[in-house]
């Protein structure tokens, strides 16, 4: 099977709309601890609510790699996992303020 080969103004295109989304997660990113603290949280607190996010993802990602790396279903390897991680995802949303 031969590697699609993609033209210039494809590639510019799947950058600019990747840019529109990194812009949003910093404009995210940048209000983040008056968030924290409008949903309760003081002001000694907030460095460790950042770090949660950072070390969740290292203590999750390397199990769920591995769990994936042994997983084959008739949905694949990866799909179950996001199929999973999505309704997590989605059901944590519903549950939150605001």
């Amino acid at each position: 099977m031969k590697k699609p080969t993609l033209g210039f103004w494809q590639i510019w295109n799947m950058c600019f709309g990747f840019m529109g989304i990194q812009f949003g997660f910093a404009l995210q990113n940048a209000n983040v601890s008056r968030i924290f603290q409008s949903l309760g949280a003081a002001v000694d607190e907030l460095p460790l609510l950042w770090l949660a996010a950072p070390v969740t993802g290292l203590i999750v990602q390397p199990i769920i790699g591995y769990w994936s790396d042994r997983t084959w279903n008739r949905l694949g390897r990866r799909r179950p996992y996001f199929l999973y991680g999505a309704l997590l995802a989605s059901a944590a949303l519903v549950v939150m303020p605001n």
